[in-house]
């Protein structure tokens, strides 16, 4: 009968580990996978800028030392991510292919200008940057016009700002429902036990001595939670990169060694924390107030 109800009894307590590990661990890999979004959220918004084009259109009378001169000024430049000379010829086949015929058929010749596409570095891509980057190309004697979308640069300006705002916003609530949960996965652990906690402290011992064990416990449950969520955590990683390798997930090892260092050490402080403050609690309880 002994045997029975100690086999039951660890059966019990394993659960209980086994539900605080769970949680844990599920919180922690969630709250990884926003850390990612956080910390790539400006990479990601890097990539959409330098996809913003600004178009040097050149006069036909430009020469060809001119126009080198041009494309090696502007590939030196500091605000320049790369710098293609295309000419009339080449963007008339690109307008062909993308409207489905030859328009230089029924026009008779070619309308279209040779140019250099400038991409610009994420750092320039403003609106008031490119205003001035635009005007100082368009003084130049060769330059026929400088043309870019004025408008989608700053409607990206603008939902770049609004997407960071709200992503910070989400990640403060995502935090602090993280810490909510896991306390309350540990609370529900050190509940089960309250009536040990109260004998113990009825039979003289302290509470320092009687909430180490608690501590310890609960930090290597907190360890192995966070470590379950690392696993989890580096195989959808290790996905996301194999799929969409444009994202460069996994080419920063020190964005991943912040994130995982911070979800490892968060598991633990919030176990930590809660645990202290769980125990604190249930010793400070009447013995009345253990069966409510």
């Amino acid at each position: 009968m002994s045997k029975s109800f100690e086999r039951y009894q660890k059966r019990k307590l394993i659960s209980s580990y086994f539900s605080v590990v769970l949680s844990i661990g599920l919180v922690l890999f969630l709250l990884g996978i926003l850390g990612v979004l956080v910390l790539n959220t400006k990479k990601l918004a890097d990539h959409f800028k330098e996809q913003i084009t600004i178009s040097v259109f050149l006069k036909d009378s430009a020469k060809e030392v001119e126009v080198d001169q041009l494309q090696k000024s502007l590939i030196m430049a500091e605000y320049t991510k790369s710098a293609t000379y295309v000419s009339k010829e080449e963007a008339a086949e690109q307008h062909s292919e993308e409207i489905g015929e030859d328009f230089q058929d029924f026009l008779g010749y070619n309308p279209l200008k040779n140019s250099i596409d400038v991409n610009l570095k994420a750092d320039f891509v403003s609106t008031r940057q490119i205003d001035s980057i635009a005007t100082d190309l368009g003084q130049k004697a060769y330059v026929e016009e400088v043309s870019y979308d004025k408008p989608l640069i700053a409607l990206l300006t603008e939902n770049v700002k609004k997407i960071s705002f709200w992503i910070l916003i989400a990640s403060a609530v995502f935090c602090g429902i993280a810490v909510l949960l896991i306390n309350s996965s540990i609370r529900l652990s050190i509940y089960s036990k309250r009536f040990i906690i109260k004998t113990m402290q009825m039979v003289g011992a302290t509470k320092s001595f009687i909430r180490r064990p608690f501590l310890w416990t609960n930090v290597k449950l907190g360890m192995l939670g966070a470590a379950v969520a690392l696993l989890a955590l580096g195989a959808v990683l290790a996905y996301l990169d194999g799929n969409f390798p444009e994202l460069n997930l996994l080419r920063d090892p020190g964005i991943l060694i912040v994130l995982f260092t911070g979800v490892f050490l968060l598991g633990v402080l919030i176990s930590l924390v809660s645990t202290y403050f769980a125990t604190q609690r249930f010793l400070n309880l009447r013995t009345d107030d253990l069966y409510y």
